[in-house]
């Protein structure tokens, strides 16, 4: 029962998780976020067993379980993670260094907790769609039918009415929802104390720099005026015992690896004035995000003009990541779930620097790395860098990077046909102004080697101006056949040649969770590439920001957002898969009410219920139905027609048709369509229909 046994192992990893959080009062960082994180895996875990007492039955194991595999097969992943983060938390060792590492993180929210909320739903619905699977009693399945008919009801598509009715169930009461905003701030503040009691209890056990290293900490935590704008020396840095540099990192000189506190940092440092850019690099130091290379702080020497930043390391950047696991040649591509989540989160760390007002302008594969967990099979963390400072960037932009050779051979592959243009104006260089728009066209080119293996233009014989040229002109890289059409319609929406038609960063994040959950719940069955949703996900996007349109000021949507969001995606999916095949019947005139069975040979679902992510009852193959309808454009192309119908002599209201309903062929189609007499009806007008096709059509 491999359902079953997936639940198991999520259960064991929840009571590892219960035997560290007795030593809740021992948490040395985090502990309001560590204690937050095990409430709501509780509370998932309690939802998930309470769903499968009302959705499933044990003697039925062997017909309905196996669909829940692969969403807690993830699941598993999630707590797996939450675990070793938690123990992380507990750990006594470099306390220093741990402190200067994650004194303003928020991994426990923005990362571990958004994962779980953005998978939830496909855990639910597939204990609803097993739920439905033909079982034992039928007369439950009918009952159950009717509670999730009226569960995905229009009414429910308002967030205030889904979080009273459905906050619970998708983990969002309001209890946790306030503790998902304040628990890092209590966990900032716990650490101010902490701080203080070491200065103050063990003045003389700490030595001079650990006393200025609280003094930093202090200050940078509290947002103290006396913060902004100044860097403290540099003799706190270079001065402590264990600081070692052990090794230059790529980026011209001015990043190399180093060794502090117990901990390995990277070591941004570059030489020159900083007074004009201590506002920069203030706002670079109070950015949290865990899909944001984190800049941790910062030291000036004033003698020497010498600048040093720390950042977190990550040793592994996309293209190292992509030539070990993937070759194009070889046919070798990333599983199309490891392509979304890394898309997901590359899309999640520029959304949040958009909202800083931080765009990056040069987003490419050297610039995203990619830390993997052995400790977890498949799981890996991805993190935007190469933002900020873009003064000190190009002071050496003819540096000579040993593994950035597909970067430097033509960089323009990675820029909007706009900055080329401006780049290319008299004076320009390296002044370009970068914007949102651009960054997502660079998204785009990053998608397409994500899913093809393939550096952009690669195969192309134009290089240098003409590769300009043409990128400005529209040309764009050709998709191998087949490939993901959800994923494809996506990266084409990225790099549109007008900036307009470009989705935002929160659009594209909430279209690829949505792609994540239906992967999750559709495992590819060894055809990944017919693997899509059977609806248009930037359709459903467009209607979702058209019905909830973005707040002011471009902050990202809280976590607490994303389950509603992911309802209302699934109940416009559920409004147009229905459309659809409504559609698909009407333009079969010899399609009869009762009838599923369409002359083509392809079989439609009468079931508005079955989501559009259920493979077991919606074939991916669902013919798409253009949201013009020939129904639409016959009324359009017959309109006189119509109004000779309505204005006609003789003609009324009760007039009845020379056959029979039963044997009716336009008996789907509205009685107001009836003809004249005299007239020709405008559905037997039509050339689409397949038994007059050719007829010559009568004067009125």
């Amino acid at each position: 029962m491999p359902g079953m046994e997936q639940f198991r192992h999520i259960g064991e990893v929840l009571g590892s998780m219960k035997a560290l959080m007795v030593l809740q009062d021992d948490v040395q960082f985090n502990q309001c976020q560590c204690c937050l994180l095990f409430d709501i895996f509780c509370l998932a875990f309690d939802t998930i067993a309470e769903e499968i007492r009302q959705n499933l039955k044990f003697e039925e194991k062997n017909k309905k379980w196996k669909a829940l595999e692969p969403p807690l097969g993830e699941l598993y992943r999630v707590f797996k993670e939450g675990e070793l983060y938690i123990k992380y938390c507990l750990d006594f060792k470099d306390w220093w260094g741990k402190a200067i590492s994650i004194h303003q993180n928020k991994d426990c929210v923005e990362y571990h907790i958004h994962n779980l909320l953005c998978l939830f739903p496909a855990v639910i619905e597939a204990i609803e769609n097993a739920g439905e699977i033909a079982g034992l009693d039928e007369d439950d399945m009918k009952k159950r039918k009717v509670v999730l008919t009226r569960k995905y009801n229009k009414e429910w598509n308002d967030p205030k009415l889904f979080y009273w009715r459905f906050g619970k169930q998708y983990l969002i009461p309001r209890e946790i929802c306030n503790r998902l905003e304040s628990a890092w701030r209590q966990d900032k503040w716990r650490l101010i104390e902490a701080l203080e009691d070491k200065r103050i209890l063990l003045s003389d056990a700490l030595t001079k720099n650990e006393h200025r290293l609280a003094d930093l900490l202090i200050k940078k935590l509290n947002g103290s005026e006396q913060f902004k704008g100044k860097l403290f020396p540099s003799s706190i840095l270079l001065g402590a015992k264990d600081y070692q540099v052990r090794r230059r990192l790529e980026g011209g000189g001015q990043y190399k690896e180093i060794h502090w506190l117990g901990e390995s940092f990277v070591l941004r440092h570059f030489y020159g004035e900083v007074e004009s850019l201590n506002s920069e690099i203030s706002t670079l130091l109070s950015l949290s995000h865990p899909n944001v290379l984190q800049y941790l702080c910062g030291f000036y020497d004033d003698d020497k003009k010498e600048c040093l930043l720390v950042m977190e390391l990550i040793n592994k950047d996309l293209i190292s990541f992509m030539k070990e696991n993937c070759s194009a040649r070889r046919r070798i591509l990333l599983s199309f779930p490891v392509a979304v989540e890394i898309m997901l989160q590359i899309a999640r760390g520029m959304e949040y620097l958009h909202s800083q007002k931080i765009y990056h302008g040069d987003l490419n594969p050297a610039n995203i790395l990619v830390k993997v967990r052995n400790s977890t099979e498949g799981y890996l963390q991805v993190k935007v860098s190469g933002y900020g400072l873009s003064s000190v960037k190009n002071t050496t932009r003819n540096s000579t990077d040993q593994n950035t050779d597909q970067v430097t051979t033509d960089t323009c592959i990675w820029y909007a046909p706009e900055v080329l243009a401006e780049q290319e104006q008299p004076g320009s260089a390296f002044t370009c102004k970068y914007s949102e728009k651009a960054d997502v066209y660079s998204f785009g080119m990053l998608c397409f080697e994500l899913l093809t293996g393939k550096v952009p233009f690669e195969d192309g014989h134009l290089q240098g101006e003409k590769m300009s040229r043409n990128i400005r002109t529209g040309e764009r890289p050709l998709f191998p056949f087949p490939s993901p059409k959800c994923l494809v319609n996506l990266t084409k929406k990225c790099w549109q040649n007008d900036p307009a038609q470009r989705p935002s960063f929160s659009s594209i994040c909430r279209i690829l969770r949505s792609i994540k959950k239906f992967l999750a719940m559709n495992p590819d069955n060894g055809q990944p590439q017919l693997l899509s949703p059977s609806v248009d996900l930037c359709e459903i996007e467009a209607l979702f920001v058209k019905k909830f349109p973005p707040e002011e000021g471009g902050d990202p949507a809280p976590v607490s957002r994303i389950p509603f969001q992911m309802f209302a995606y699934k109940l416009a999916e559920m409004d147009k898969t229905s459309m659809s095949v409504k559609d698909d019947k009407s333009q079969d005139p010899t399609n009869d009410a009762t009838s599923t069975d369409r002359d083509d040979g392809v079989s439609v679902v009468d079931d508005q219920l079955v989501p559009a992510s259920d493979t077991a009852s919606v074939s991916f193959d669902l013919i798409s139905v253009s949201s013009e309808t020939p129904v639409k454009k016959i009324s359009q192309r017959n309109k006189p027609a119509e109004r000779k119908m309505r204005k006609g002599p003789g003609t009324t209201k009760t007039q009845t048709p020379r056959h029979s309903p039963a044997q009716s062929p336009l008996r789907t189609f509205s009685h107001n369509l009836r003809p004249t007499k005299g007239s020709m009806s405008p559905l037997t007008m039509s050339p689409m229909h397949p038994r007059i096709r050719g007829r010559p059509v009568p004067n009125s």
